[in-house]
């Protein structure tokens, strides 16, 4: 299967989606020329709301290689991924995103992220969600303890 494939693979998971209660969002993992996860938007039915369709297929993609690391894979998602959904992608250490639709296309049938783009971009003291920071130093040091483990997993 080429990237056109994969992508189609994305776009009939989101079709399938769509006729159902859920959003209509598909994605696909590819490393190696192979598929290893796949995801359709699950936040209606499992009451979830982590659960959209990259997340999913992430998830899987991560069971199938028995590692939260996925370099050198490939997201084929239908949509422009949200800003949680670009977040993972880069926390399993992806090495590209191929979309179809844009952000914009999701706003103008009611899935807008433009409210948490501008969220992640504002400083925090003019965040519209407050945040207040509350025992630092107990929480540092816990951060020390485990810095200093010589059997840590790294990131």
């Amino acid at each position: 299967m080429d990237d056109a494939g994969f992508m189609r693979r994305a776009i009939e998971l989101s079709a399938a989606c769509a006729r159902t209660d859920e959003g209509p969002f598909g994605a696909v993992v590819v490393r190696d020329g192979k598929i290893i996860g796949e995801g359709v938007n699950r936040v209606v039915p499992t009451g979830d709301p982590t659960a959209h369709a990259e997340i999913v297929a992430i998830r899987a993609a991560c069971q199938a290689v028995g590692s939260h690391v996925l370099d050198g894979a490939v997201m084929y998602t239908s949509c422009e991924p949200c800003p949680m959904c670009l977040g993972a992608i880069w926390w399993a250490r992806m090495s590209e995103i191929v979309y179809a639709n844009d952000r914009a296309d999701a706003a103008a049938i009611g899935f807008d992220d433009d409210a948490i783009y501008r969220e992640v971009a504002a400083p925090l003291d003019s965040r519209k969600l407050p945040m207040r920071r509350l025992s630092a130093s107990e929480a540092l040091e816990v951060f020390r303890l485990w810095h200093a483990k010589p059997d840590r997993v790294p990131y």
